[in-house]
């Protein structure tokens, strides 16, 4: 089996984010909660960002703080721009001005009606056939994962312009440009962010701001799970690395285009699936 990242250790000597402040929207697992604490163990104060799991938040701060890193868990709905406000002028306040966005939630969505009957609260599965779909359907995914980035932004983008400095970047999915079937909602609702995220990196590069994008593969997380449980074996054995991806590994690579040494990049791709997607 291939190597991951441990977040529990440290490169001796590294610390690729000392002084940084990062914002980590849907911080409290996965991989938010995986870049939260890599930042974290290099150097970097942390906000971390979650809407329903309060007690999965507070441990990971508690696990920075274990390590002497800094860290606060803030609940705010990333669709809503009054708590999303509140959230980056709370972080500003008790841990510094915002250098990083990391753009990794999704939105949380309202019941939507569809012949009568009602989704569940967090909305339509991903793995929905176009033929068995309807357009609310399609909606719902597609605007929960873009207000997810849009909202966050708004509020944080202006600070960095007036500060000259910042740097977004957003967690998309290799599905928006190699999806599986029955993946069209996701495709067309990750292909949105990123051609958003495209848009912004001429409109903010002359304010110094860099923006990227992050598209894992499939991933082994805890709201995956129930998706690839009896597939992973098969999953595993079609990917050049033979495994399928962790939070940590897809926390990586949101590090490397999050250090300073990358402060050229701007408004690449960066897949992390295992090769799963080849440009």
């Amino acid at each position: 089996m291939g190597e991951t990242v441990d977040t529990n250790t440290t490169i001796p000597g590294a610390s690729l984010l000392r002084g940084r402040v990062a914002l980590i929207t849907g911080a409290s697992r996965g991989i938010g909660a995986a870049t939260a604490l890599l930042f974290a163990r290099h150097g970097a104060a942390v906000g971390v960002n979650y809407y329903n799991s309060s007690g999965q938040a507070q441990e990971v701060v508690e696990a920075i703080g274990a390590f002497g890193g800094r860290a606060i868990a803030i609940r705010a709905s990333v669709d809503n721009a009054e708590e999303v406000g509140a959230m980056v002028q709370r972080v500003e306040q008790e841990l510094g001005p915002i250098d990083t966005l990391v753009l990794n939630a999704i939105a949380g969505s309202k019941l939507v009606e569809h012949s009568g009957k009602s989704t569940a609260a967090r909305g339509p599965s991903i793995f929905t056939p176009f033929l068995d779909s309807t357009w609310e359907q399609y909606q719902n995914i597609v605007v929960r994962s873009l207000v997810g980035v849009y909202v966050p932004a708004r509020a944080v983008v202006p600070l960095m312009v007036e500060r000259k400095r910042g740097n977004l970047i957003a967690v998309s999915s290799t599905a928006a440009r190699a999806p599986y079937i029955s993946m069209g909602a996701l495709a067309a609702g990750k292909a949105s962010v990123e051609a958003f995220m495209k848009a912004l990196v001429p409109e903010l590069g002359p304010h110094s701001i860099r923006v990227n994008v992050v598209a894992p593969g499939t991933v082994e997380t805890e709201a995956s799970a129930p998706y690839i449980q009896v597939r992973k074996e098969a999953m595993s054995q079609n990917l050049p690395l033979r495994r399928l991806g962790q939070p940590e590994d897809i926390a990586g690579a949101i590090l490397l285009l999050a250090a300073p040494q990358a402060g050229y990049l701007t408004g690449n791709y960066l897949a992390a699936g295992g090769g799963n997607y080849l440009p």
